[in-house]
């Protein structure tokens, strides 16, 4: 059952009356990437999962290098 109750939800990513942004994490991409590759579902580039492999990518590189003055 879908539960749109954010403090009773055991799942807040999936939480439609929300309003915090949970952001994709790399792990989160390759369970969806994985489930639509079993199902023979399409993962090419244009295709959510490579969408939510480049997002999970993104957040996991956005901590690194600051307040490091660029490269060295």
């Amino acid at each position: 059952m879908f539960n749109t109750n954010a403090r009773n939800s055991p799942n807040p990513t999936w939480d439609a009356t929300s309003s915090t942004k949970i952001k994709m994490t790399k792990e989160d991409a390759a369970r969806i990437q994985s489930s639509n590759a079993k199902s023979g579902a399409d993962t090419g580039k244009l295709s959510f999962p490579a969408r939510a492999q480049a997002a999970g990518d993104k957040n996991a590189n956005a901590g690194q290098g600051q307040g490091e003055g660029g490269k060295k």
